[in-house]
């Protein structure tokens, strides 16, 4: 296991990264986000990952909880995957991720993008 910052899981990120490219080659671009959600999951499942669609994460403030949100996909419990298909990937998404990791107490996550030429993929770490 590499002990690079944010590299730990290198291994991981790296099967889960061939799988979006996998989805994007068969695919490619222009589709709902849910298209790519569903065959990312065979993609993930094809490689013995396990992967929990739409989790439901318990949001507290003050240690009350203050709602509820469902997240895109977590994949071997450890990686949350934040799956996208717009035009550029902004800063909001992100700290929409960040957030998530921060909910769940998780330090790795990914933001992947389906909607441009080239899938776009970038490592979001919350230390």
């Amino acid at each position: 296991m590499k002990t690079v910052e944010g590299l730990e899981h290198e291994d991981l990120t790296d099967k889960i990264i061939g799988c979006a490219i996998e989805v994007h080659k068969k695919l490619g671009p222009g589709f709902l986000e849910s298209i790519y959600e569903n065959a990312f999951v065979i993609e993930l499942h094809k490689q013995n990952l396990q992967v929990e669609k739409q989790r439901e994460v318990v949001i507290k403030y003050d240690g009350v909880e203050v709602g509820r949100h469902r997240l895109d996909l977590i994949v071997n419990d450890t990686i949350v995957v934040e799956l996208k298909a717009v035009k550029n990937i902004e800063d909001i998404h992100f700290a929409i991720v960040r957030s998530y990791l921060k909910a769940l107490g998780k330090e790795h996550g990914l933001l992947i993008n389906f909607s441009r030429t080239v899938v776009e993929v970038k490592r979001v770490i919350n230390k």
